[in-house]
């Protein structure tokens, strides 16, 4: 959106691939937007609602409060709330004042018997709860929910606003409402011009607050003189104006994950550690389990733990000579950081490549970088115009028949939290082949290097998008050949041109493509004489589907690569990705058999796209027993294609 208004401010008017005008695409997207907007709207307040109601938690407008909850909310806002708030008055001695982004507002209006009708905003604080915890009685609770099972809850905005005139003493408060800000958060770095990219980019982040306004979010009660005194000020149009029905910033209802209320949650679940790596006490076993044979690790499904423990393993182990890792969101109490640094504490040589552009985790990966360096690790910050999205890390090792290179490549990043959310698999090996490639990968990264081949490893943006066109291509002339076709691929997008373009080439020569893809699909299936052998699929559900797959059949010789890269121009041509291949035969068959099969017969939490870019759910057909996914993985057992 900020890119689009920004083409509207300098007059452009040329057409994009979709054939509109950046106005006429601003006026679509608003469009799609608003409907989106009141979908989602319709389902916290008459679906997600009245259930929790129903269950005895209720989220209460401060007009349902009784006698009791009114003044127990009064003396929260005196003890709590007030000595936060800072009103901001708005009149030729005063300018209008800086709206930080996406906080809550509210727009005052008061009546002065000399001034007249005057403007004020005060923000709701983000350092105190958006919910506030009311005592008292809860009305419309069903009987068989005990009292200590029933919670009540108000919005702090409207705490506020039934209380705002303590702010204002002496004059008249006569009007309230409530609106939200949305700035252009898209930080530019002019990484060329950067004499200092840390410093750079902390200025980046800082910049963000100040960027220029791109939506207005207000309430339908807000009245059309107090709607232009805010577009006016904001420089904005009224099709930057969104109008919502009820509490604004519904994100922070995720607050409610909280209470204690087990049985309204999902059940509890308990990742698993591989066989392999169950009986690792040492430093030493881990080394070991790894030398016996590579080891697949499939998130959440199984523990991030052991992916800790080797690189606390590394730092302890006096054998360990030096360990490099990239890190692109690692989250805000990372074990992994943690251990890189102790790593370095005992001597070891310690590299690693902190992703410092990963949009919207910059500040997080500043405040590491910094970390890391006071404790004297090598901090290198990638490579001018390219993002390192790859996921590895490299651990030397001294043994007695001489050095040897263990290695992780992951599909996503070193979080632990994540990991527990997010599906990723990682393989960790100690192929010479592999390890070479790795200490290459990092000599590219680190230093100065012109390197374009590999042994196994398929690098962005030197190598995989020739080596992904060449596997398909393959794939196209098996099934020219006769000799048949089938590709799978498991993405978290597909949007690239050349490559949509190229499976719709294998439909039209016969080869069988499933896609299963959890986000964007520019790629239309079913299209007669097109794309009537392709198929997409995405699955949601309780895990947010990250990995990513590539399986080729090869007729009858199977490939299966794991990559960090999506079939995106920017994964392929502007970052750094990796995509490596799985050589064990035992894993190519449980990924084939036990993974992606069990995907492509998920008819729980799968919605099939539909030509016309649509999606319907599916669902068990008649005979058909419900399948689903996650859960089936979940459970540890292997559920064969019907």
């Amino acid at each position: 959106m900020a890119g689009i208004k920004q083409q509207i401010a300098a007059r452009v008017v040329g057409r994009s691939p979709d054939g509109l005008t950046p106005s006429e695409q601003l006026i679509a997207i608003r469009r799609a937007v608003a409907e989106l907007a009141a979908q989602q709207r319709n389902c916290w307040l008459d679906d997600i609602q009245p259930k929790l109601r129903a269950e005895g938690v209720h989220v209460l407008d401060y007009e349902e409060l009784d006698e009791h909850q009114r003044a127990f909310c009064k003396e929260y806002f005196e003890r709590e709330v007030f000595p936060v708030l800072t009103p901001l008055a708005f009149d030729p001695s005063h300018p209008f004042p800086q709206i930080s982004n996406l906080s809550i507002n509210l727009a005052v209006v008061i009546s002065d018997p000399e001034e007249g009708e005057l403007f004020a905003r005060v923000k709701v604080p983000a350092v105190l709860p958006r919910l506030i915890p009311i005592t008292g009685g809860i009305c419309d609770t069903p009987a068989h929910i005990p009292p200590k099972r029933r919670q009540g809850f108000v919005w702090l905005d409207q705490v506020i606003a039934r209380n705002v005139d303590a702010l204002f003493p002496g004059m008249a408060v006569t009007e309230v409402y409530v609106f939200r800000i949305t700035r252009n958060a898209d930080v530019e770095i002019q990484e060329e011009e950067a004499g200092d990219l840390l410093r750079t980019i902390e200025q980046g982040v800082r910049q963000r607050r100040f960027g220029a306004v791109v939506r207005l979010t207000i309430q339908h009660d807000m009245p059309q003189r107090i709607r232009d005194l805010l577009l006016t000020n904001l420089k904005l149009t009224p099709h930057d104006l969104y109008e919502v029905r009820g509490p604004l910033g519904l994100s922070d209802i995720m607050a409610l994950i909280k209470i204690d209320r087990p049985d309204l949650k999902d059940p509890p679940f308990y990742p698993k550690v591989p066989s392999l790596l169950r009986h690792v006490h040492t430093s030493a076993d881990i080394f070991s389990a790894i030398r016996q044979q590579d080891i697949l690790l499939h998130h959440p499904y199984d523990s991030f733990q052991p992916l800790v423990e080797l690189i606390e393993a590394a730092a302890e182990d006096p054998d360990v000579l030096a360990i490099k890792q990239t890190l692109y969101r690692v989250g805000s109490n990372s074990p992994i950081v943690r251990a890189l640094m102790h790593a370095r504490d005992q001597d070891k040589q310690v590299t690693v490549l902190v992703e410092l552009k990963a949009r919207f985790d910059e500040e997080n990966n500043i405040t590491w970088a910094r970390a890391l360096e006071r404790a004297g690790v090598h901090v290198v910050y990638g490579l001018v115009g390219l993002k390192t999205h790859a996921k590895i890390a490299l651990i030397v090792r001294r043994e007695h028949d001489g050095l040897r290179r263990y290695v992780h490549l992951g599909t996503g990043n070193y979080n632990a939290g994540t990991a527990r959310v997010y599906t990723d698999l990682g393989l960790l090996t100690c192929r010479p082949d592999i390890g070479a490639d790795a200490s290459d990968l990092f000599n590219f990264l680190t230093g100065y290097s012109r390197q374009t081949r590999y042994r196994k490893l398929s690098v962005a943006p030197v190598s995989l998008r020739d080596r992904l066109t060449w596997l398909i291509e393959r794939e196209i002339a098996h099934a020219v050949s006769g000799r048949g076709g089938l590709l799978i691929f498991k993405v978290n997008a597909v949007v690239d041109p050349a490559l949509i373009n190229l499976l719709y080439d294998a439909s039209r020569a016969g080869v069988k493509v499933e896609m299963i893809v959890r986000g964007i699909c520019c790629l239309r299936p079913g299209v007669p004489g097109l794309s009537e052998n392709i198929t997409v699929r995405s699955v949601i559900g309780r895990f947010l589907e990250h990995s990513r797959i590539y399986y080729f059949e090869n007729a009858g010789a199977p490939e299966v690569y794991l990559a960090s890269a999506d079939l995106m121009q920017r994964n392929l041509d502007r970052r750094v990705e990796t995509m490596f291949p799985i050589e064990d035969p035992g894993m190519v068959r449980h990924i084939r058999n036990d993974l992606l099969d069990v995907y492509l017969c998920d008819n729980a939490r799968a919605h099939l796209l539909q030509p016309d870019g649509s999606y319907v759910r599916a669902h068990p057909q008649e005979g058909e027993r419900p399948i689903d996914s996650q859960a089936a993985f979940a459970a540890g057992h292997d559920i064969p294609p019907e």
